[in-house]
């Protein structure tokens, strides 16, 4: 049984449990991998090495580190030397060349975390919740010029639990798409893929997020959205509020029953509260101003004079 020669690009952890598929494949001769140079992080500013890197070095695998697949001229010409015969890409933040694309001889396909065409971008586990959808997935498809934009290949869709949060739905989708790998391996292997071509009307976008996309605006946001907001973008790229111009991070909320007006804080059975734009509440259980140390709702109700104080939240 001739395996299939494949390169594979990725960079993060999120990319590692897919590399290993291949790494294990019976089906697979995995020649290289291609990923993101060491960079400087942390206290001290210490060089560390991407998740994919390690796991290559670990296993022996040819490892090409670079910030520019596409001017490496001399790796292409290997690629081709080599008649590659596929490349699987997860998480790599690099567009891929004409040149690139056109080398691996059943094609360079992506592994996309969400059902497109919804959610091109790079992004799209958390416009998902962001959006409070139920039901998020796995697509893999061929790559082309346009970005996300292929005609897809294999789709496993991935239900969202309510209150289900970033963190735990990137997990469940990276293990998720390492399983859709495995299945799509073992198809293409066979000839037994099924191509269909996006919905050009059904096209959403999941681009990346800034720091300000983080601001709850209390007044103006319901109780549903800033929860939506607080279960996608924490830990980036955060949450946060004022109140009497200082500056607070959310770091921990649950969904209150009590009404209360818009942008206000409440003291009430040991819990700090704050009114939504539509009535509602929710309680704040942990919060850090800006410079401080992170307090829990309990600490922070000893700043109040009485039980029903209400203290105006600014946008």
């Amino acid at each position: 049984m001739e395996k299939l020669k494949t390169i594979f690009l990725g960079t993060p952890d999120f990319a590692t449990p897919s590399l290993e598929i291949l790494f294990n494949h019976p089906l697979i001769d995995l020649r290289y991998v291609v990923t993101m140079p060491d960079r400087k992080s942390g206290r001290g500013q210490q060089l560390h090495s991407p998740p994919v890197a390690l796991f290559a070095r670990e296993n022996k695998i040819s490892l090409i580190q670079t910030s520019s697949i596409n001017t490496e001229k001399d790796i292409l010409q290997k690629f081709k030397a080599e008649k590659i015969d596929l490349a699987i890409v997860l998480a790599f933040s690099q567009f891929l060349s004409p040149e690139l694309l056109n080398i691996p001889r059943l094609g360079c396909y992506n592994i996309h975390t969400s059902l497109l065409p919804k959610y091109r971008g790079a992004a799209p586990i958390q416009y998902a919740l962001l959006k409070g959808d139920s039901i998020t997935g796995v697509s893999i498809f061929k790559i082309v010029k346009k970005m996300d934009a292929g005609d897809i290949a294999l789709a496993q869709a991935v239900s969202i639990e309510d209150n289900e949060n970033y963190a735990e739905l990137y997990s469940k989708l990276k293990f998720q798409s390492a399983l859709s790998l495995n299945t799509f391996i073992r198809k293409i292997y066979t000839g037994n893929l099924t191509w269909q071509p996006q919905d050009e009307s059904q096209i959403s976008f999941a681009p990346t997020l800034k720091k300000e996309d983080g601001f709850i605006d209390f007044k103006n946001e319901s109780q549903i959205k800033i929860n939506n907001k607080v279960r996608a973008l924490i830990p980036w790229p955060g949450c946060y509020f004022f109140i009497n111009e200082h500056r607070y991070k959310l770091l921990e909320i649950e969904i209150s029953s009590k009404s209360l007006m818009p942008g206000t804080l409440y003291t009430d059975l040991g819990q700090l509260l704050v009114g939504c734009a539509d009535n509602k509440s929710i309680r704040l259980k942990s919060i850090q101003r800006e410079g401080k140390n992170i307090t829990s709702d309990l600490s922070l109700i000893n700043a109040f004079k009485s039980r029903n104080e209400t203290i105006n939240v600014n946008p």
